[in-house]
């Protein structure tokens, strides 16, 4: 049994991150697979790598980075994570998520999570945005919980409501950013799996039966430890590659891929986040 996370961890990381910046920012980000450049637009950074952070669990994939970037966006101050971790990894959930606790503990109120994912929905594009409205967590559903084990008063009570996982008016702000621009955002339901193996073509269909729009490795165990702190959440996922439900297809699904596919989406992910992160004073 892996030792769990304690909040002498969370506490060590959190002041290792304060000693090393002056920043205390209220909005947190994500950054999945391939969509690591968002973070090269802050201005004024303070770049910490994450294997620097005491207890903190290091990014060992491709297109996660290992860096905390904390500056401004559009005059606001953020923290933003260059590359997660993920159960895939060896860790356990509750390490994955250490780095959402620790941004609570540093003041974080608003979190904007991102991903690379699998296109279920037959409208999609490979490069096309979907804002997530809420998902379908297998591990966590099975057991594998983030917020299993000893639960931390501090940060929210034992049995969180998970009905409004991501945040209706924060949704509804990044449609009216997008729109503003000439972009369509479409909202739809993101299914998280353990990986690290890419779904069969039968997983896909099942996935599709029950509503999923779009399929990947991450991000609901961090909205469920942020949502359990009260934090408001945003999700994007960007569509890197579409669901092969066919098993004669001549087709291979890649992390290649997933990161080109990804890079194609950043100039408008971008655009939205920094829209949103813009006007937030109107949803605050």
């Amino acid at each position: 049994m892996t030792e769990l996370v304690t909040s002498h961890d969370i506490d060590d990381a959190a002041e290792f991150i304060r000693a090393h910046t002056a920043y205390r920012p209220a909005i947190g980000l994500i950054l999945g697979s391939g969509l690591g450049p968002l973070a090269d637009t802050v201005a004024q950074p303070d770049v910490i790598p994450t294997a620097d952070i005491p207890h903190w669990p290091v990014s060992t994939v491709q297109g996660h980075s290992g860096r905390l970037v904390i500056g401004l966006l559009e005059g606001q101050p953020v923290l933003v994570l260059q590359g997660r971790s993920h159960f895939y990894e060896g860790y356990g959930l509750d390490r994955v998520t250490l780095p959402i606790r620790v941004m609570i503990a540093l003041g974080i109120k608003t979190l904007i999570v991102t991903n690379a994912a699998g296109g279920l929905n037959p409208t999609q594009q490979p490069g096309d945005l979907m804002l997530i409205r809420d998902h379908i967590n297998f591990p966590g559903m099975a057991g594998n919980n983030p917020l299993r084990g000893p639960n931390d008063e501090r940060f929210g009570p034992r049995f969180p409501d998970m009905t409004r996982p991501y945040d209706s008016a924060l949704r509804a702000l990044a449609q009216q950013v997008a729109a503003a621009s000439g972009h369509v955002l479409p909202e739809g339901i993101y299914a998280y799996v353990a990986g690290p193996s890419f779904e069969t073509p039968a997983e896909l269909r099942f996935l599709q039966m029950i509503g999923a729009d779009a399929v990947g490795m991450s991000t609901a165990p961090e909205v469920v430890v942020a949502r359990h702190a009260g934090v408001r959440v945003l999700g994007i996922s960007t569509i890197a590659n579409l669901a092969t439900t066919d098993p004669t297809a001549e087709v291979t699904t890649t992390h290649q891929e997933v990161l080109e596919m990804g890079a194609r989406a950043v100039p408008r992910l971008i655009e939205v986040i920094r829209g949103v992160i813009g006007r937030l004073d109107e949803v605050s």
